[in-house]
């Protein structure tokens, strides 16, 4: 709705000149012309009373594909100057002939005609023009460029597909919609985020409304608040300096339109969340039965098993008291609620609009007891003429988000529950005698039974973030085409996390007396509290200079910003006399961590000219000279230059001559290299003030005199080298539409080089005893190299639309030139040296078979497991000698597999849309390759910490055929012969247990219906529609956890698999 105000803005004012203009040609008209007909007035009244009898008055409307009225389009009847707009419920009355036909045409949709026949009302319905819809690409500071004429690689979303998703976070609602743009999300536990990377190149600047901003900030918008989203993938992100090295995500948020009516708007679900893909561990049957076995090979007497013959049947019956399994993954997850509202107001006149929208999210764990996270969130943006060359407007987003669970002990309250899973033993309950009154202990960890994990138990935490950024523009026009914009804003956000565990016991029962002993007492409780602020002041001023001068077309943009964040934070813990005693006092605090404002500052001036000839040659040019505070006075500023350069050669004449215009309707190659700089390091590499000498105080201390005098120690040698690291940044693109633009394609090619990264010498030695080393320089460098290509098909078949798009994303990570890369011998270099290599390299032994039997292990020739093969057994591995020295170890290692971390190299999306009459369907698909997952630790070894283990190792492994007899026959399996202790040859890495991961899920998919005018116009509902939606449905993948996991013990909080029903109402 709004954009269609806007262009009927745009539409009515770019008629305003027609008016003084036609009174001038009236006014020139000779008198003579007025009398004409005046020889012959019979004839003429005549002719007069003619016309009237045949005219006549037709009434109509026109509205979208949505029933909502298009304001201000045109109507008029071909061939005659007879015309009108459409008013702003989207009618109109237009004096006709007989037998009509009416044009209908509006920015934004196809112009249609309708033969009106002999009726007196009408009826249309616009469909849009894609084609024009995606013509501007907001690219930066206010700035937008028709997409035909960008020279950068530049992608573009819109809100119709940002907000087809359900996703608790603005990152999670792009996955798999965006070229270049690699989405993973490995941690699926309330409010998490999903992990964005431009290109694979670590994570982007985010820019809200012209202000930078970083990820947490993006995350938490809420992303139906906004209006689209363009990705700055090549050296076009210098625009925004020192933090764009690794690309920009420009946001903008949605407005009110000029000339609309005042509208509200709802859209609300409610649904339900289930873990997607997790782990299944054994149940109590199987896990019997495999440790029994194990007992039997490690040659057990009766009396010392732990499951001994006399039990074993009791355990498989399951139906005796104290011989019932218990299934902690059934008890521990949950299926939990999620639910959402949000309610917005827009509008304008002809000198202002405004958007305002307040929205609540509550997302709860899957976990039991636990409480999850909500959100609140308010957007208000309103803008405003002043006169003709004058304009302000002013921005607010704030939120409050809040995270609540039990005491859980340790730092993550989520690990707890993944890992509780494994480690409990089917075998124990949560209760003592199963009295609800007595939890017991289930595993060698006390706090793993989930029994005690609750408010009234175990104690409390709160994590709470209060954030507001406002911001305020003004732009004055100078004189034509000159325009001077300022922007300053202000970004307030306040952490108040506290956490409360409280002390407990655990029982075991006595049957002889009827009676709970304590087993164990946990008697330190934990109080802590952390208090942290984030405040940021941003200013930006520019001078913005436009000018058409014939076919050419040029944009120069002069500008400066400047930024200041403080970020103090504050830690207390105490240990309080009693779980009851909520404050902290002075003398039971046994920490207080102060670690300052930790202020950062950053300056920069930019300088950028677009140029244009007909449209067909295209030049960008960018300059941006930045200051950091990081560095010492002398390496502070960095100049760091772009340029771009685009051909669209489908505009030239021998093309358009050419049969080459029936299939292109738009053909344009592009070029860009630039330099971005970049000034962030790790706190272990560099830290702000590291060039000044100094000491660290609070380090270490004495006693001198009988009193405690806290220590200092030298700060180490100043680093007055390291400076900016540099991304130097090639791209190569072809943009093609094909067919009238209903098929459209992108591909680019990119390569990536960062230099000054930094590195120690590491041949240079300083004695010990100085207790520092040399300081890091600039020194190394790596590379990123790839391709990601778009296509979509866009089309009709009468009331039938639908578009089908898929996106493919390849980018590889290359250690590049590294200091001094010096090797003792051949082996070294190839094993180690990362000079011009593929990073990120998994090494391990390939396995070429398994051992069949005894006697093949007797004969084998080759040392298996650096033991002589004594603790081989059959079906053990067998690896590859590759250099042939009768010994397996790690110079047999070889590349084996892919990166093994959150950035896949490959990543591919496939969105599906459609929509008939008032029907609409949507689906998006993601997926990646190219990653590997190393499978280890609960998800390999059996009885990993003593506790269980996936149903698949036990079940589908080597086993004996009587569990009770270690001489019957060894039954094969896919997994290793189940042991107690570790058999540590079988769990090497190999290409076994290392799983080039290869995975397609199905992320999103809606079915939605609107409901027909005539049924919600009589309730005042001016549209309703009603959908049904789901998240992460379908998972295709040839691992045994969630294939978007990191953790190669599997135990990642998992993605979840949400069901809701929504509804979107406007009024």
């Amino acid at each position: 709705m709004r954009k269609k105000e806007q262009m009927f803005w745009l539409a009515s004012r770019s008629r305003m000149w027609r008016i003084p203009l036609c009174m001038a040609a009236f006014s020139l008209l000779p008198s003579a012309y007025s009398f004409a007909s005046a020889e012959n007035p019979a004839t003429e009244t005549v002719l007069a009373v003619n016309s009237v009898q045949q005219q006549r008055t037709v009434k109509g409307i026109v509205i979208d594909a949505n029933g909502e009225a298009v304001i201000g389009a045109n109507v008029k009847e071909p061939g005659s100057t007879t015309g009108t707009i459409t008013d702003i419920n989207g009618e109109f009355s237009l004096s006709v002939g007989p037998k009509a036909t009416l044009e209908i045409s509006f920015i934004g949709y196809t112009t249609q005609k309708v033969n009106v026949g002999a009726s007196n009302t009408v009826k249309v319905i616009l469909k849009e023009d894609t084609k024009v819809l995606d013509e501007v690409v907001i690219t930066g500071f206010g700035m937008s460029q028709k997409k035909a004429t960008l020279t950068g690689a530049v992608s573009a979303i819109k809100s119709t597909d940002i907000e087809r998703s359900t996703a608790a976070t603005a990152s999670g609602a792009l996955v798999g919609k965006i070229a270049g743009l690699n989405t993973r999300q490995n941690d699926g536990r309330p409010g998490a985020s999903t992990q964005l990377q431009i290109r694979n190149m670590g994570e982007p600047l985010y820019v809200i409304d012209g202000v930078q901003s970083d990820g947490g900030q993006f995350n938490n918008l809420d992303f139906n608040d906004i209006e689209n989203i363009s990705i700055l993938k090549d050296a076009s992100a210098a625009m925004y300096g020192i933090r764009a090295a690794n690309g920009v995500v420009v946001v903008t948020t949605k407005k009110g339109h000029r000339n609309s009516k005042n509208t509200v708007s709802v859209n609300a679900y409610y649904g339900w969340q289930k873990n997607s893909v997790w782990i299944k561990p054994s149940d109590v049957k199987t896990y019997v039965n495999a440790y029994a076995a194990a007992e039997t090979w490690a040659g057990k007497s009766e009396g010392d098993r732990r499951y001994p013959k006399s039990e074993y049947d009791k355990w498989m019956t399951g139906t005796e008291k104290g011989y019932q399994g218990f299934n902690w993954r059934d008890y521990i997850w949950q299926s939990a609620p999620q639910y959402y509202i949000n309610t917005n107001f827009s509008g304008g006149s002809d000198k202002s609009n405004y958007y305002v929208a307040i929205s609540h999210l509550g997302q709860d764990a899957t976990v039991r007891n636990y409480g999850g996270f909500k959100r609140t969130n308010v957007q208000m943006n309103i803008d405003m003429n002043v006169n003709e060359k004058f304009k302000i407007g002013a921005t607010m987003n704030g939120r409050i988000e809040a995270r609540k669970n039990p005491g859980v002990p340790g730092d993550d309250d989520y690990w707890l529950p993944r890992f509780a899973v494994m480690k409990n033993q089917p075998t124990k309950r949560p209760y003592a005698n199963d009295n609800p009154l007595y939890p017991q202990q289930v595993s060698s960890q006390p706090e793993t039974n989930f029994a005690i994990l609750n408010y009234d138990m175990s104690g409390k935490q709160t994590d709470v973030w209060r954030v507001i950024q406002m911001q305020a523009t003004a732009e004055y026009e100078l004189m034509k085409g000159l325009k001077a914009k300022g922007m300053v804003g202000y970004y307030f956000a306040y952490r108040e996390k506290d956490n409360h565990e409280y002390t407990y016991k655990l029982y075991g029962y006595d049957a002889a007396t009827d009676t709970y002993p304590v087993t164990f007492s946990m008697d330190n409780p934990y109080r802590e509290r952390i208090r942290e602020r984030k405040e940021d002041i941003f200013s930006n001023f520019q001078l913005n200079y436009d000018n058409k001068f014939g076919d050419h077309f040029i944009n120069v943009v002069a500008a400066f910003e400047a930024s200041k964040r403080d970020e103090p934070y504050t830690r207390v813990h105490s240990i309080p006399v009693a779980n009851n005693m909520d404050l902290i006092n002075f003398k039971e605090m046994d920490t207080y961590e102060d670690q300052g404002n930790r202020t950062q500052a950053r300056m920069g001036w930019l300088g950028r000219i677009n140029y244009s000839y007909a449209d067909k040659y295209l030049l960008e040019v960018i300059g941006r000279w930045d200051g950091s505070w990081k560095f010492q006075p002398s390496k502070r500023w960095g100049f760091f230059p772009s340029a771009s350069l685009g051909w669209r050669i489908s505009q030239e004449n021998f093309w358009q001559e050419s049969k080459m215009v029936n299939i292109f309707s738009d053909f344009k190659i592009r070029g860009s290299y630039g330099v971005v700089g970049d000034d962030s390091f790790g706190v272990d590499v560099y830290n702000p003030f590291d060039y000044m000498p100094g000491y660290n105080y609070n380090n270490g201390g004495a006693v001198i005199d009988g009193q405690y005098v806290v220590g200092s120690s030298p700060r180490g040698l100043p680093n007055t080298t390291l400076s900016w690291k540099k991304a130097k940044i090639l791209d190569i693109g072809v943009d093609m539409g094909f067919f009238n633009n209903r098929l459209n394609a992108q591909v680019d090619f990119f390569r990536r080089l960062r230099t000054g990264l930094p590195a120690g010498r590491y041949d240079v030695l300083l004695p010990s005893e100085l207790g520092f080393g040399l300081p890091k320089e600039n020194l190394n460098s790596d590379v990123h190299i790839g391709y990601d290509v778009m296509v979509r098909w866009t089309d009709n078949i009468n009331d039938f639309n639908y578009s089908v798009a898929g996106n493919v994303t390849y980018s590889r990570f290359y250690d590049w030139e590294q200091y001094d890369d010096r090797r003792s011998n051949s082996w070294d270099r190839y094993r180690n040296s990362i000079w011009h290599r593929v990073g990120y390299i998994n090494w391990g032994h390939e396995v070429v078979g398994r051992f069949k039997d005894w006697e093949e292990i007797a004969n084998y020739p080759i040392d298996n497991d650096r033991k002589g093969n004594t603790t081989m057994v059959p079906g053990d591995f067998k690896y590859k000698d590759v250099n042939g020295d009768g010994v397996i170890n790690g110079m047999d290692e070889r590349p084996i597999g892919y990166r093994s971390d959150s950035t896949p190299n490959l990543n591919y999306g496939i969105n599906v849309a459609a929509s008939w009459k008032g029907f609409d369907f949507a689906m998006d698909w993601t997926g990646s390759g190219l990653s590997s997952w190393a499978q280890r630790y609960e998800t390999a070894r059996p009885f990993q910490n003593d506790g269980n283990s996936p149903v698949e190792v036990f079940k589908d492994a080597w086993h004996l055929a009587d569990i009770w007899d270690a001489d019957s026959e060894l039954i094969p399996g896919k997994y290793p012969l189940v042991r107690l202790g570790d058999n540590d040859s079988n769990y090497w890495t190999s290409d076994f247990w290392l799983h080039n991961v290869r995975y397609i899920k199905l992320r999103n998919l809606e079915l939605g219906y609107t409901l027909p005018k005539v049924i919600t116009t009589k309730a005042g509902i001016s549209s309703m529609r009603v959908y049904l939606s789901g998240t992460n449905l379908l998972t295709f993948s040839n691992v045994p956890v969630d294939p978007e996991g990191i953790s190669d013990n599997g135990l990642d909080y998992p993605t979840m698999r949400v069901i809701n029903i929504g509804v979107n109402l406007k009024f």
